[in-house]
């Protein structure tokens, strides 16, 4: 098991945290979109206040560890480790708690190539402490709006964490999928939980729209997020998004597995 002092080391060997692949350019178009609220940026969130981009990059700062310098227009993000062990300290509390209930779960991910592993060892240790992990509505067809048009997806349960992946690209069940920043597919899911009569999940656990989408409708929500995803930091900020963990989601899949020994140790729910 590492210590927090190792999982630091981690953390900055494997560009997690401190100087990381997403840029300053990519992060404030982000930010300038999520000002102009941009549905794509907003990720199912319908925030409270206005948020400028000067506000964005300094609740960003804040949040994350980048530049809050409005003139650093290039280079790379910086994620402060101490941010992100913070933050996993908060996911482990939060994972504790619902253990302890024994409450009903849902977990989704738009990145399914990077981060399937980290949610489907979570699904699998909350499973075995009494959770009911949930999967509705699996097969569901999903319409999403992307880059290249209107596009119809399947909602799909992979060890217990939903993904969408596009019609008749892979077999049902295999580990491959879409990446998608849509709220919709865990509105889909939400709803059907509900027509057949539940249960609902009481946390929602994911990046992107699972985390966004889930919290804006009253659920609890806790997941993971890069710098130039600024939907669920502002959802933190406004009490409607949990915990979010500030971290690079686009580096290899197995970086990732040490965050997930620390978390479910922490949540003393190790196997």
């Amino acid at each position: 098991m590492l210590s927090t002092d190792e999982l630091r080391t981690h953390l900055l060997a494997a560009r997690l945290a401190g100087v990381v692949a997403t840029t300053r350019e990519e992060s404030l178009r982000s930010y300038r979109l999520f000002a102009a609220r941009d549905p794509r940026l907003l990720l199912g969130l319908d925030p409270e206040r206005s948020w400028g981009q000067r506000d964005l990059i300094a609740l960003m700062a804040d949040k994350c560890g980048v530049s809050a310098d409005p003139d650093c227009v290039s280079g790379h993000d910086v994620i402060d480790p101490e941010r992100t062990l913070a933050a996993l300290d908060g996911l482990a509390a939060r994972l504790a708690s619902v253990a302890q209930r024994g409450a009903p779960v849902l977990l989704g991910t738009g990145h399914p190539h990077r981060l399937l592993g980290f949610y489907a060892a979570v699904a699998d240790a909350l499973s075995t402490a009494g959770c009911d992990v949930l999967t509705p509505a699996k097969g569901r067809c999903v319409d999403i709006t992307t880059r290249f048009g209107l596009r119809t997806y399947n909602l799909d349960y992979v060890r217990g964490v939903a993904l969408v992946r596009e019609t008749g690209a892979e077999r049902a069940g295999s580990a491959t999928g879409a990446h998608s920043h849509s709220p919709l597919p865990v509105r889909v899911a939400l709803a059907a939980a509900a027509a057949a009569g539940g249960p609902l999940p009481e946390m929602v656990i994911g990046d992107h729209g699972w985390v966004c989408g889930a919290g804006q409708l009253g659920f609890e929500a806790i997941g993971l997020a890069d710098t130039d995803d600024p939907a669920p930091f502002v959802g933190e900020a406004e009490g409607v998004v949990s915990v979010v963990v500030p971290l690079d989601d686009g580096v290899r899949s197995s970086y990732y597995r040490p965050l997930t020994r620390y978390v479910l140790n922490r949540a003393c729910l190790s196997q």
